[in-house]
């Protein structure tokens, strides 16, 4: 990004009226051009915010930090550079580089490190803290050449390493990655002149790349849920109903290593809760026979669905996205030939398409990276490992739902299904939020929260938060449902609710709201319902008990509700109070 399309943005945005969310950025530094950049780049990323940045006094940083209970920010950015450490570090302040000034510099870094650790402990723990360790390079004060490192080097770095392992324990902090920073030839990173004259370390250029990680970081993007990949030529070498499927190859003495990396990587993806399916022109025999071979590194039962046939490829994308209940921008497809990109671009405009070419090893490796980021996550949860197995379960419960009226009752009544709520955790549990930002398809508006909103949500008077969990003999799904809101004797708001498109067809909403009248008095409540474009299947659920569908908020009565709603056969598990 350029200087001025920063300023653009920022200007653009201040002229409209939209919630503010309010960052500090902590330096020790002038932060003036990293300050621009940040405010720019959060603003593309929370394009509904009002981004308001604010920083704190030159050359105390830690002070800073100290001070953020005195802030209303609602989010954090630390920068962190050797001199914050020790200004001898620097160039700015001439304190001596001989011998006996590093043994001096070491005990007054170490030191610095424990009081800017102690500093963070001022950030509460629902704000969440992007903190870049050094970026720059030392100053030459260490008396071996500038490729060798001495031992008080080493010992500096090794101080650095122990506090960000430290401060990495805190569920809050995020650290940048300091691998992507050194990469840069280090002109276009420091400028020696700015930083000389006014204080500013950093060349533009390093001031966007560093603005756009911590805001990244700070905001991090949803990541996709699926991936659907080709097989010949792509998740191994060769074609298989030409070869055989015992002659396809992915290992380093077939010379077909690349394969054998990108099936290590989808089974990585698949053990951290990805949907991995496969979208093959192929002979389905042969496809099973492949995978059936014992040294594959992507097991079969990692893989649902398999549409191998010879049907355009869009289509088998179509089955699988029906299948996985997913809409097309959720997903990522890998193949290999550009021409079946293209038809599948074509008919599926929202899905990202990466090509796989095993000519080009420069390109799979970006590939494995790009994957990798697509699909991250900052925490695995319990529900992540369940997600593969859960597929198959709504699968069945999916068919179930398409039976005669009197069979689907059956298949309900028989399906041992237990819930479990819990109105007490939502604050504390990093699903809820994930929940909340992650689902589309039965939201009732579509709001995403930052982690800040999301706590001073739960925090106000009369607020109530509602996590359910879920299991029945096919298995367990863990938490798939939330609703959030206020409550009184008189009165009982949802503004938030959320469902998995997994439980779709278990009349787990149902037993939602009937958790909700049981749980308060209220003789109706008032769902702050908005369409949006995905939420379809919360609309016609809604229009279940009005009778129509609705195109706003609207309250439902107790009465109305327990008229309408079905047998619920679910055993509901009380958590304590």
């Amino acid at each position: 990004m350029q200087f001025r399309e920063a300023l653009k943005a920022i200007q653009e945005a201040s002229s409209t009226n939209r919630p503010t969310c309010r960052v500090l950025l902590v330096t020790g530094f002038t932060p003036l051009h990293l300050q621009t950049f940040l405010h720019a780049h959060l603003q593309r990323l929370l394009p509904t915010k009002q981004l308001v940045v604010s920083t704190g006094l030159y050359g105390d940083l830690a002070g800073t930090l100290f001070r953020f209970e005195s802030s209303t920010a609602d989010m954090c950015a630390v920068a962190l550079e050797w001199p914050d450490l020790d200004p001898r570090l620097g160039f700015r302040q001439l304190g001596g580089w001989g011998p006996k000034e590093i043994a001096d510099i070491l005990v007054c870094t170490e030191s610095k490190l424990i009081t800017i650790r102690e500093s963070l402990a001022a950030v509460p723990s629902h704000v969440p803290l992007a903190f870049s360790l050094p970026t720059l390079a030392l100053p030459p004060v260490f008396h071996t050449p500038s490729w060798q490192l001495s031992a008080a080097e080493l010992r500096l770095r090794h101080a650095l390493g122990e506090f960000a392992l430290r401060i990495s324990e805190k569920s809050n902090i995020r650290l940048i990655n300091a691998h992507r920073q050194q990469a840069e030839p280090p002109a276009q990173v420091f400028d020696f002149k700015g930083e000389l004259l006014a204080g500013l370390p950093y060349t533009t250029c390093q001031a966007d790349r560093l603005g756009q990680l911590l805001a990244q970081t700070l905001v991090p993007a949803q990541p996709k849920k699926g991936l659907i990949t080709d097989l010949d030529d792509t998740l191994w070498a060769g074609i298989a109903g030409e070869i055989g499927p015992q002659s396809v190859s992915w290992d380093l003495a077939s010379h077909a290593q690349l394969h054998g990396l990108y099936q290590q990587l989808l089974r990585s993806l698949a053990e951290q809760g990805v949907l991995i399916g496969v979208a093959s022109k192929n002979d389905p025999d042969i496809v099973e026979a492949a995978f059936r071979r014992t040294d594959i590194l992507l097991p079969r039962d990692y893989v649902f669905p398999v549409e191998a046939h010879w049907n355009a490829k869009s289509e088998s994308l179509a089955k699988i996205l029906d299948t996985w209940n997913l809409h097309a921008d959720s997903v990522v497809f890998v193949e290999d030939s550009p021409s079946e990109i293209a038809e599948v671009k074509a008919a599926h405009p929202c899905m990202e398409c990466l090509r796989f070419d095993a000519q080009d090893y420069a390109g799979v490796h970006s590939l494995l990276y790009r994957l990798r980021d697509l699909f991250a996550k900052q925490i695995l949860t319990e529900e992540d490992g369940m997600r593969r197995t859960s597929l198959r379960t709504a699968g069945a419960f999916r068919a179930g739902a398409q039976q005669e009226s009197a069979s689907y009752e059956n298949f309900l009544r028989e399906a041992e299904s237990k819930i479990t709520p819990d109105f007490n955790n939502a604050a504390v549990n990093r699903r809820s939020l994930e929940l909340v930002n992650k689902t589309n398809q039965f939201n009732l508006n579509g709001i995403r929260y930052t982690e800040s909103e999301w706590h001073s949500k739960l925090s106000l008077p009369g607020s109530f938060s509602l996590m359910v969990s879920y299991r029945d003999k096919y298995g367990a799904l863990g938490v798939i449902a939330l609703l959030a809101g206020q409550a009184s004797d008189a009165a009982l708001t949802v503004n938030t609710w959320v469902m998995s498109c997994r439980a779709f067809g278990r009349r787990i909403e149902h037993q939602c709201l009937k958790l909700l009248l049981e749980r308060f008095p209220a003789q109706e409540i008032w769902l702050e319902f908005s369409p949006t474009a995905r939420n379809g299947y919360l609309l016609e659920f809604s229009g279940s008990f009005l009778g129509q569908k609705p195109d706003g908020p609207f309250k439902l009565s107790r009465t109305t509700f327990l008229e309408k709603c079905p047998m619920l056969y679910h055993e509901v598990e009380m958590t304590h109070d």
